[in-house]
């Protein structure tokens, strides 16, 4: 039996290095994410006039859009900033906020992205976006670069977004009215692409029952408790398809 060393040295002619860049892969992940674009944009636009009426520099947008990066955790952040909230507490509602985070690790395709630096970056700007759009029927055959590559423009929507609107925030009301539909409409259309791809009545049946049981039984923490009741009836569900197929047979 050969050793890996001596495999190697009899393949020299093979690469085992990550393939080159090319532009295909900046160009697909350009078109990838332009609708996701389209209601990051506006919404971190949002985010910079909040930051402004708040009272913090124009500069708090871009420093918490681009090291921070976590979405709906961002909004509440300018608060607790503004609030000199202690510690202790901010990484509490951090981690309540992100913990569906955990989750998406299951089936996102890290495994696809070659490089270590890659590798980082791309589980540090995980979002609810990249994971819808990397893990449908069509981002099956994805490389990794252009995974990463839209991870990338992704947060530089959110970034350009948020320090326009930090810039020019004060010249524009600190309520715009709808401004903030933009990310429920993104997801509407993100559960209906994936639901035409699908067709699983069921999944999406079940997504509504957690969501109504959430908002009645625990209001204020209504996203956590209905992510909570979401996985367990996934899991339930999985370990019951077996047995019904079985019985079927």
């Amino acid at each position: 039996m050969n050793s890996p060393s001596d495999t190697v040295m009899d393949r020299p002619h093979q690469d085992t290095a990550a393939p080159p860049l090319t532009t295909s892969d900046v160009r697909a992940a350009l078109k990838d994410s332009s609708s996701v674009g389209l209601a990051l944009f506006p919404l971190g636009i949002a985010l910079g006039v909040l930051v402004v009426h708040a009272g913090l520099d124009w500069w708090w947008a871009s420093a918490i859009t681009a090291f921070v990066y976590a979405g709906s955790l961002e909004f509440l952040l300018v608060g607790l900033i503004a609030a000199a909230t202690p510690l202790a507490q901010v990484a509490l509602t951090a981690f309540l906020v992100n913990f569906r985070h955990v989750f998406y690790a299951l089936s996102f395709p890290l495994h696809r992205v070659r490089s270590r630096a890659g590798k980082a970056y791309s589980t540090y700007t995980l979002t609810d976006e990249a994971y819808a759009l990397t893990t449908g029927e069509s981002a099956q055959s994805w490389s990794g670069r252009r995974i990463v590559w839209l991870q990338a423009l992704c947060q530089v929507y959110w970034v350009a977004g948020a320090t326009l609107g930090a810039l020019f925030g004060a010249l524009v009301p600190a309520q715009l009215a709808g401004l903030d539909f933009a990310l429920t409409a993104l997801f509407v259309v993100l559960a209906v692409d994936a639901y035409l791809a699908k067709r699983d009545i069921p999944t999406p049946a079940l997504a509504l029952v957690c969501a109504l049981v959430a908002r009645f039984v625990l209001p204020g923490q209504m996203l956590l408790a209905a992510l909570g009741l979401f996985t367990a009836g996934l899991l339930a569900r999985r370990a019951v398809a077996p047995q019904a197929e079985a019985a079927r047979a």
